[in-house]
């Protein structure tokens, strides 16, 4: 839809920038169409880029039809520390020596497929009712349980002597910083993200996405109808 804004329904697909939250995407997309009923297929944290499936208006009713698509993401992978958050931004909670490349490839096997995966500290995962990460930045104790998810598929880029870019195709729910924290331990290291970006999400792909400056301009990208989101 572009110009007139008033009851848009349908899909938008955005791609993220570095350094702020789904959250304020999803606020720029409110004011952008007029539309408060907005929701989102799965969030992007704040250091990572990427593909944000938005539902608007009455298509927000579909999200539990394709929340659960598989997600594509590009990695990198850090060896030799494992940060709190598991990505750039948090502290080096532990230093181990580098891993072979070998002992990386024989790693990856045991994170594919259906596995048990601890979701990390500083996540959205509720504990007593409240996201995991309140308590972890206050510093408290966060006692995670593991919950079922699938990784179908890690596609090898590159790996040097401390770092893994790879292409990881997973189900919903699943954390890619916890895939990163598991390998490095699994192979007898450390490790955590230091960069991530989805580029596709069931069907949809990052590079029919909209900026946040397609956003802010004129005339606004294009919601796909309420028909499309439905097929």
């Amino acid at each position: 839809m572009n110009g007139d804004a008033s009851g848009v329904s349908g899909l938008l697909l955005v791609d993220k920038p570095a350094g702020i939250t789904s959250h304020d995407v999803v606020d720029v997309t409110r004011r952008a169409y007029s539309e408060r009923s907005i929701g989102h297929l799965g969030t992007l944290d704040p250091f990572a880029t990427g593909l944000l499936v938005l539902l608007l208006g009455r298509a927000t009713r579909l999200a539990s039809f394709i929340e659960n698509e598989p997600k594509v993401y590009d990695a990198t992978i850090r060896f030799g520390e494992e940060t709190d958050t598991g990505d750039p931004t948090g502290d080096v909670i532990r230093t181990a020596a580098l891993p072979s490349r070998q002992a990386v490839l024989d790693a990856i096997p045991s994170l594919t497929g259906d596995i048990q995966q601890v979701p990390p500290e500083f996540s959205a995962k509720k504990v007593l009712g409240a996201p995991a990460y309140r308590a972890a930045r206050a510093g408290e104790t966060v006692v995670l349980a593991a919950a079922p998810v699938t990784v179908h598929e890690w596609r090898i880029a590159s790996v040097s002597d401390d770092e893994l870019n790879v292409s990881i195709t997973c189900g919903g729910g699943t954390y890619i910083r916890a895939l990163a924290r598991d390998l490095g331990r699994a192979c007898g290291s450390a490790a955590h993200l230091t960069s991530l970006r989805r580029t596709r999400s069931g069907e949809f792909d990052v590079l029919d996405a909209a900026t946040i400056d397609d956003l802010r301009s004129t005339p606004l990208p294009r919601v796909r109808p309420l028909r499309i989101v439905a097929e």
